[in-house]
């Protein structure tokens, strides 16, 4: 898990730009026996073997990460940027990029300055400067000081550019690195289908692995799901910050985000099976996050969501993980591909009769709906006849 996740972090890969890591995760899958198809934009879906007919189960996870586009070649030859995907230029500021021009088989580096660099040459404004996207620039780490000599090496508005992610991993387990955001659950998933197919286990369900390309500007799995999945888990991170109850050392199963609650019986299932299997865990609820569940549902997929998710602290700027987080996700995940479906009639089917629907496992009886207070009477009455509009007398007659 651990070298794949690191050759991941290796492999740029922006919103809009994954043709390379996608290759390299097909080739990961190839190599471990997983069919897989690529849908026309590039997204992935791969089998893992089960005993049912229909593939009822989808593990989700994006290999795509924030990024930036060149919005501007300036005149003095270095690089305005836009944002890909939601992060702070604050973050952006120093970092080490790549810049991937037309030609597809070079690149030219860089790196992001703010426009007041130098203490030397301004003083205290290097620190009252603002921080956001209008006042950080790319240095192009070739000879050029004019927007004609970046038109000279090919460079053109819309080109990539791409965070050299650094990782790092620490004498206690952590790992640090840019874009953990996604490629740790590709990690993850990746390292369940090698479990699954080196010991030749066949779950109760087929499941599909879905590796998305487009998660980070909102519409990652908005297509490509097989039909007939009925459980549906995205594999993301955790929250890690102050005002929140997320793990660094555990997995964290979030009730609910920006677009609502998870689905009450599956997250409640994946409570019950951390707690038997001893797995460290957490609920939290994240205000200002969404996951490929969310674009998922909204595009009409009819299956129960849940977030699975790995402890991330500084999540869009340098981030840290924990291999025990990342342990902790991989065994929820394999303990939940071993049980059958949340109610395994009910859920086998798109739809069904009120009669077999399972509401009684959610509400208590005195959730039920009771009349309003009428004293001692237990229906509404009879209507009252009211009275004749307009009045023949008065003001508004």
């Amino acid at each position: 898990m651990v070298d794949t996740l690191l050759a991941l972090l290796q492999t740029p890969s922006p919103s809009g730009r994954t043709d390379a890591v996608m290759r390299l995760i097909g080739s990961i899958l190839d190599d471990l026996g997983v069919p897989f198809t690529l849908t026309r934009r590039g997204a992935l879906t791969a089998e893992l073997p089960g005993a049912s007919s229909t593939i009822d189960r989808a593990i989700v996870v994006h290999a795509d990460t924030i990024g930036c586009m060149v919005r501007a070649l300036k005149d003095n030859g270095r690089l305005e940027l836009v944002p890909v995907g939601t992060f702070s230029a604050r973050f952006a500021a120093g970092a080490r990029v790549r810049i991937f021009t037309d030609d597809s088989n070079a690149f030219i580096t860089g790196t992001v300055m703010p426009l007041k660099a130098s203490g030397h040459a301004f003083g205290d404004e290097i620190d009252t400067q603002p921080t956001d996207w209008e006042h950080v620039e790319v240095r192009v780490d070739r000879n050029v000081s004019t927007r004609d000599d970046l038109v000279a090496l090919g460079m053109n508005v819309g080109d990539f550019v791409a965070f050299i992610t650094s990782p790092e991993l620490t004498e206690d387990g952590f790992i640090v690195s840019r874009h953990l955001d996604g490629k740790a659950g590709v990690a993850v998933a990746l390292a369940l289908a090698r479990h699954v197919m080196s010991n030749e286990v066949v779950l109760p369900h087929r499941t599909t692995i879905m590796v998305t390309i487009t998660e980070e500007v909102g519409h990652g799995a908005s297509s490509g799901l097989p039909p007939d999945v009925a459980e549906l888990i995205s594999v993301d991170n955790a929250v890690c910050a102050p005002g929140q109850h997320s793990l660094e050392h555990g997995v964290t199963i979030p009730m609910a985000d920006l677009h609502g609650p998870f689905d009450y019986h599956l997250t409640r299932k994946l409570l019950r099976l951390a707690k038997e299997q001893g797995i460290e865990h957490a609920r939290d609820i994240f205000r200002f996050y969404r996951s490929d569940a969310a674009a998922a549902i909204e595009a009409g997929a009819n299956t129960r969501a849940a977030l699975v998710a790995f402890g991330l602290d500084g999540s869009h700027g340098w981030e840290r993980s924990h291999l025990d987080s990342l342990s902790a996700c991989y065994l929820l995940l394999q303990g939940w591909l071993r049980t059958p479906l949340t109610f395994a009639t009910w859920d086998a089917n798109p739809t069904g009769k009120l009669r077999d629907f399972p509401y009684s496992k959610q509400p208590a009886p005195s959730e039920q709906w009771v009349p309003l207070s009428r004293g001692d009477h237990t229906e509404p009455g009879d209507v009252s006849p009211g009275t004749h509009w307009p009045p023949s007398e008065g003001p508004q007659a």
